[in-house]
This record gives C-alpha cells, sequence and structure tokens, in this order.
C-alpha cells in the first residue's frame, strides 16, 4: 500500500514537471514579438491615464484579449471614445507605437515578453502623442479610386492623419465616388529608409496605421516631388512593370508562411490554399466565416492562425480573430502564393 502511494506521488510529479514545461513552452513561443512594451495609456488625447502595470496583468493571462472601460476599471473620458496606446521600441531600436480603439482586441504575440510582463519599467518619458512619427516610409502621395477613376488624396489624408493615428476609410472618408458601383482602393505611394520605393494598398472600408508611416500626424510629406500616377509609375516605366516590381515589393514581408488554419480549438480546418487565394487578390483584407466559405464551430468566435518560419529559422504563428483585418505586408512571398509547399506535420495548438 505505501510503495503504491509513493508511485502515485511520482506519477503525479512527473505530470506536474510535463504539465509546467508545456506551459513555459507556450509562455515562450507566446513571447517571441518584434516589440518591447515601454508603456501603456488609455483615454482620449485631453484625458488619459497610465495603463502600464494594469496591461501587465492581463498579458499574464490572456493572449489574446477585447478591451474597454470594464478592462481597466475606468472610463477617463465619459462620453468620448477611448484608445489605448502602446508604445514600444522595435528590434533596431526604433520606437513604435500601437493603438487600439475601445471595443477592438489586443493581441498580444506582437510584443517579446508579453506573457512574462518584464517591461515598462519606468523608462517611459513620453506622454499620449509618444513617438507617433517614427514609422519607416515617407508618404510622397495618395491616390484613391480604380485603375480607370481616381483622385488624388494626399492633402485629404494629411488631414485625417493629424486627427487619428488609425482610421476606418471609404467613399464617406475622402468626400467623393470616383467611381460608383466599384470597390475602391486607396493607394499611399511611399519612399523607404534605403531610399527605394514602396506603394501601400487599402481596399475600400479597411482601416489604415499611420505608426508605418515617418511623419504621419506632423504631415510633412507629399509636397510635390511625385510625378507618378496610379501605376505608381515615375518617367518612362509602363504599367505592367510596376506591377510586376510591386508584386515583389509587397512580397517583401520577413516571415514565411507555412500553413494556415481557421476555427476553435475543438473544431478548426485547414485554409491554406484559401488563403493564398485571398493573398493573390488582396495585401489587406477583412476576414471571417464567409471568407473562407464555412463556420467550423457554430455559435463560437473562431481565429485564423497562420503558421510561419521566421527569418532566423524560428517558428511563429500569427492569430486573428474572427472580423479582423489580416495583412500581408509581414509575410513574405505574400502576392506570388510562393509558400506553403512543404508538408506540415503541425495541429491547431503547434
Amino acid at each position: 500500500m505505501i510503495r503504491s502511494s509513493k508511485i502515485l506521488v511520482l506519477l503525479a510529479s512527473t505530470i506536474v514537471c510535463i504539465t509546467s514545461a508545456s506551459v513555459q513552452a507556450q509562455y515562450n513561443g507566446a513571447d517571441q514579438g518584434q516589440y518591447q512594451i515601454l508603456h501603456a495609456r488609455y483615454g482620449t488625447e485631453r484625458n488619459n491615464i497610465d495603463v502600464t502595470d494594469r496591461l501587465r496583468q492581463l498579458a499574464r493571462r490572456d493572449l489574446v484579449f477585447r478591451m474597454g472601460n470594464s478592462t481597466f476599471g475606468t472610463d477617463p473620458d465619459h462620453g468620448r471614445i477611448k484608445t489605448l496606446r502602446i508604445y514600444t521600441r522595435g528590434p533596431n531600436g526604433e520606437s513604435r507605437m500601437f493603438e487600439y480603439r475601445e471595443g477592438s482586441t489586443v493581441d498580444g504575440s506582437m510584443f517579446t515578453g508579453w506573457r512574462g510582463g518584464n517591461w515598462g519599467n519606468g523608462e517611459w518619458r513620453g506622454g499620449w502623442e509618444g513617438p507617433a512619427d517614427s514609422g519607416q516610409y515617407q508618404i510622397l502621395h495618395a491616390r484613391y479610386g480604380t485603375e480607370r477613376n481616381n483622385v488624388d488624396v494626399t492633402d485629404r489624408l494629411r488631414q485625417l492623419a493629424q486627427q487619428d493615428l488609425v482610421f476606418r476609410m471609404g467613399n464617406s472618408t475622402f468626400g467623393i465616388d470616383p467611381d460608383p458601383g466599384y470597390i475602391k482602393t486607396l493607394r499611399i505611394y511611399t519612399r523607404g529608409p534605403n531610399g527605394e520605393d514602396r506603394m501601400f494598398e487599402y481596399r475600400e472600408s479597411s482601416t489604415i496605421d499611420g505608426s508605418t508611416f515617418t511623419g504621419w500626424r506632423g504631415g510633412n510629406w507629399g509636397n510635390g516631388e511625385w510625378r507618378g500616377g496610379w501605376s505608381g509609375r515615375q518617367g518612362d516605366r509602363g504599367d505592367r512593370d510596376y506591377r510586376d516590381d510591386r508584386s515583389s515589393r509587397g512580397d517583401s514581408g520577413q516571415y514565411r508562411i507555412l500553413h494556415a488554419r481557421y476555427g476553435t480549438e475543438r473544431n478548426n480546418i485547414d485554409v491554406t490554399e484559401r488563403l493564398r487565394q485571398l493573398a493573390r487578390q488582396d495585401l489587406v483584407f477583412r476576414m471571417g466565416n464567409s471568407t473562407f466559405g464555412v463556420d467550423p464551430d457554430h455559435g463560437r468566435i473562431k481565429t485564423l492562425r497562420i503558421y510561419t518560419r521566421g527569418p532566423n529559422g524560428e517558428d511563429r504563428m500569427f492569430e486573428y480573430r474572427e472580423g479582423s483585418t489580416v495583412d500581408g505586408s509581414i509575410f513574405t512571398g505574400w502576392r506570388t502564393g510562393d509558400w506553403a509547399r512543404e508538408e506540415w506535420r503541425g495541429g491547431w495548438g503547434k
């Protein structure tokens, strides 16, 4: 009897150790993002509060969560829509601010040490505005419409940038419908840190995040040096040449896609091929059941999981909650679909 008890105790200890190791591995895997959190504030421009410690508590419990007044236990500015601003430092030492509108979902996978909470330890000296203008790409010009009918919206974009870091755009945003009955896109033509040109394209009704662009709020950009049109060509480059070049530029992300699944932990399906089709059509898109043509788990919120390999050979999973926006610019070969060719051996949890 005593011998049996010892065996049971030993078995229980082994299970605890295995479970702890598994949990630790998940934590480590969830803490491999690129951006280190320095500080977090919640509220509006006129009334906002420090929520760094509260965010640390939330991070230890959840990788992804939906946030609002109840999350932080306060309403800093009654009657106004609040935002959460997370101020970070990137892998090359550059500052970047992430902004989340009240009621939206925060995904901790892009932040290093998210669950560990080893961040935000008093080194922050900024305020609400933070490093909002420290993106990498300088805006040269912006156009809105379709290939056959489009208009210059550079000045209007500058006005919007001074009001919001993140906003949803469409005809009402720019006060015009350049091509009625057709889906429009916003094209932002930029110059990168190494002098290379790059175009960012956003489908009508999608969300624009200004943190990608340098001088976003300051508006010190788009001052007449642009000589291209809708295709983006300058000089004698033809449309076809530009589109081919744009494909390669739009595919310069760091993470190579291995596999994609959509659903919940208990019911999920392989959507790798469908994602490849979507990637060829759009750089940015909003996803849900209608996107993939199926509801794998009725009555539950689904997520899209994209499993990737990074530049140093490390594996990383990107997770998008149903109804959120997928931005393909972080994945290499996005538009060409030159990924996920090898046989995948992982599952939902990977």
